[in-house]
């Protein structure tokens, strides 16, 4: 038989073996029933130290390595921090100047300081790492490190040997003395400073120290002075705060106030191993479910359990609805229950996309470039799933992000700010005229809340319903919330003295302008929607684009007249808002975060007193008050809250947003069986155009291959 033919035959035997088998996983075949969850990430985290870590990139890993004290219940809603590695959630006792405790319910100007005490489980341990390695004397393996033995380390996985330990209050002090280490640059050291007593000394101390000694030679910060945090027994430690920061709480439920020991520190800031990039913005040392296995930032970075976590259960209740969702299934269930957590790298949208339909990512988010294969609307405009999701079982879940979107007016402007009436129903006016529902379907595919107040949903205070209308912007109707007509704004309009957008004194038409940093196709078919809104009312806008350092100069100085702005919550608490709104925080002057300039001395005292208050009826009630003046006076328009969509695998369990914990993935379970049968099902090789080309192939051949045999006949009967 011709070698050709042969070949031809070897081929369609390997075709028919290959239909049969999956060939385009990227994963190994003996991971298939394994507990994974498989994610991705766009980009390289630049920090991993949670002192210096402030973003939501770093977060996805810093939330599951380190354990602050606290942490967010994972179901339920308004927000609620409970007790993570915290035996109890924080005492607080407070103190007058004189060092005389106080009532809890004293008057707040009478307290000069707040402690927290806060007292930790016992035997919570750390993860292995090489730090906590000890000899056969007992004594630290690598601490110091000889020179010689480094050089032949290249790689974390070479160190042989690692340890444990216990937990200590210790740890979490030693951290918060880091916020004040030069060495670390923590991005909320000024912040903190000016709440925890003696920080800003510690700072200014371990400033002069560091610029005496060497770049890399370790800085024993536990040696100076610092009042504002110390050690009570080997489980309990204290907090010092001035005067009372109840919003302080919070903070403890960030990675900034999670532990890091003293042998970490001391491990990396040896010789040699920043070089090796062995510190801890690369290679983490935590308490948390999971600890960092693998960094490969140009292809994994992979989570692993960590073989020491501590007894942790999955919630035993939650909001309304959780039960029959089947978010409390597993209710009392030991944490974490997957094991192994892959992300992988995906620069681009589009081949995350495709793999998380052939069921090689769990779950994904929705673009653009996906959003019309994913989601249409329904007769209500609510979102739903399309057909072709619906059949290969993905679900959707959607949660309004404890973030606001608005748009501003400088209240310094002598045409739109002020709080005159005249000044008033203008913004009032726009407030209605500008529609913001039309701007979420079109520019936000309907991810998106139409605002109805400073405060975004999940934070308290907010209101839903028929209760949480701004009632100068929109009415409730048949259970609906319906914004007024436009008749309504011109009347207003008219009130302020702009009948049909016309100056009623001199007779010229309004023009107004909008200074924005905002630039590109996406930007100019915004400032035209916006052009077209102002119109309705005959008001001619005017867009003064400039780069984005100009325009915060124009801020900086209020020479603006309307411009956009938003705010994502550093914590869940109304103050972390009703604060961009407080006179003594205006950014012209101050450079606060009032970026209109609003200033009404009611609002002002109103926050001064709602600032220090615990969650309460009391508090709701001066919050509504706040709300009120703020429709009224409407230094903004409140545009939206940004909605999150989020898509996931049926076989992923316990998948309820939260948009404010870091620490979700001890939550989630994986229905391993149920994700290998849908890879087979949608992966299904396609073969037949192989099959066409094997015969195209054959058919091509074969008169070579049967003209070549007549010569070979021919030949034999020759001889």
């Amino acid at each position: 038989m011709p070698t050709l033919m042969r070949a031809l035959i070897y081929f369609s035997l390997l075709f028919l073996t290959a239909c049969s088998q999956q060939v385009n996983s990227p994963y190994p075949a003996a991971d298939a029933d394994k507990s994974i969850v498989y994610s991705a990430f766009g980009e390289r985290p630049k920090h991993l130290d949670p002192a210096r870590s402030y973003s939501e990139n770093e977060y996805v890993f810093l939330g599951n390595i380190y354990e602050p004290p606290l942490q967010y219940h994972y179901l339920k809603r308004p927000y609620q921090l409970e007790p993570q590695t915290a035996a109890a959630m924080p005492a607080v006792r407070y103190f007058d100047v004189q060092g005389r405790e106080l009532p809890a319910d004293v008057e707040v100007s009478k307290i000069a300081v707040s402690e927290y005490e806060i007292r930790i489980k016992p035997g919570i341990r750390y993860q292995p790492h090489p730090a906590f390695a000890k000899d056969a004397q007992g004594k630290p393996r690598y601490i110091p490190i000889k020179s010689e033995e480094l050089d032949g380390i290249d790689r974390f996985e070479d160190f042989s040997e690692t340890g444990s330990r216990e937990l200590t209050a210790a740890d979490y002090v030693y951290q918060i003395r880091r916020l004040a280490h030069p060495r670390v640059q923590s991005p909320i050291l000024g912040l903190m400073a000016d709440y925890i007593i003696g920080l800003k000394d510690l700072a200014k101390s371990l400033g002069e120290a560091a610029k005496q000694s060497p770049k890399d030679e370790y800085l024993d910060i536990g040696k100076y002075a610092f009042p504002g945090a110390y050690v009570v027994d080997k489980t309990t430690y204290r907090i010092r705060i001035k005067g009372k920061y109840p919003q302080f709480i919070y903070w403890l439920g960030m990675p900034f106030f999670a532990a890091v020991p003293e042998e970490a520190e001391r491990f990396y800031r040896q010789p040699g191993m920043a070089e090796r990039n062995f510190t801890l913005d690369w290679q983490p040392v935590g308490t948390g479910a999971y600890y960092l296995a693998e960094n490969d930032p140009n292809r994994v970075m992979r989570l692993q359990r960590n073989p020491h976590y501590r007894d942790d259960f999955y919630p035993a209740e939650g909001d309304p609805g959780d039960a029959e969702a089947g978010l409390l299934a597993d209710a009392g269930k030991r944490l974490p229950m997957v094991d192994t957590v892959i992300y992988s790298l995906e620069k681009e949208d589009v081949p995350y996309w495709n793999k998380f339909l052939q069921g090689y990512y769990d779950a994904s988010g929705v673009s653009s470039d996906s959003f019309d294969q994913a989601i249409r609307m329904n007769a209500d405009g609510e979102p739903d799933l399309t057909p072709d999701m619906r059949e290969r079982g993905i679900l959707l879940a959607t949660a309004a992000q404890p973030s606001l979107s608005y748009m501003g007016f400088n209240m310094l402007d002598p045409v739109v700010g002020g709080l005159s009436e005249r000044s008033r129903k203008l913004r009032q006016a726009l407030s209605i005229a500008i529609d913001y529902d039309e701007f979420i379907s079109i520019f936000l595919n309907g991810r998106g809340l139409p605002g109805q107040g400073p405060l975004p949903p999940g934070i308290f205070g907010h209101k839903e319903g028929e209760a949480g209308v701004n009632p100068v912007v929109f009415q409730w109707r048949d259970g609906k919330l319906q914004r007024h007509a436009l008749d309504a704004a011109k009347r207003l309009l008219a009130e302020a003295g702009y009948p049909n957008g016309r100056d009623g004194k001199t007779g010229q038409p309004l023009t107004l302008y909008f200074d924005t940093a905002a630039s590109g196709p996406e930007a100019k078919s915004r400032m035209d929607w916006f052009r077209k809104q102002f119109a309705k009312l005959d008001i001619q806008l005017v867009i003064r684009a400039t780069d984005y350092n100009r325009f915060q100069d124009k801020m900086s100085k209020g020479s603006e007249q309307i411009f956009e702005w938003g705010w994502n919550a550093d914590y869940p608490d109304p103050e972390n808002f009703l604060f961009l709104l407080y006179g003594p925080n205006k950014k012209v002057g101050t450079g606060g975060e009032n970026a209109a300039n609003y200033q009404n001395p009611e609002f002002d005292r109103l926050f001064e007193r709602m600032k220090d208050m615990d969650n309460s009826p009391e508090r709701q009630a001066v919050i509504d008050q706040m709300i009120k003046l703020a429709r009224e006076d409407a230094p903004w328009i409140y545009a939206f809250h940004p909605k999150s969509f989020g898509l996931r695998h049926a076989w992923v369990k316990n998948a309820k947003p939260n948009l404010m914990a870091h620490n979700l993935l001890k939550y989630r379970r994986i229905d391993s069986v149920a994700r290998a049968a849908y890879q087979a099902k949608w992966n299904r090789p396609v073969w037949w155009p192989v099959g066409v080309t094997v015969v195209l192939l054959v058919a091509a051949i074969w008169p070579a291959v049967a003209a070549y045999r007549r010569r070979q006949r021919a030949t034999a009967a020759s001889e």
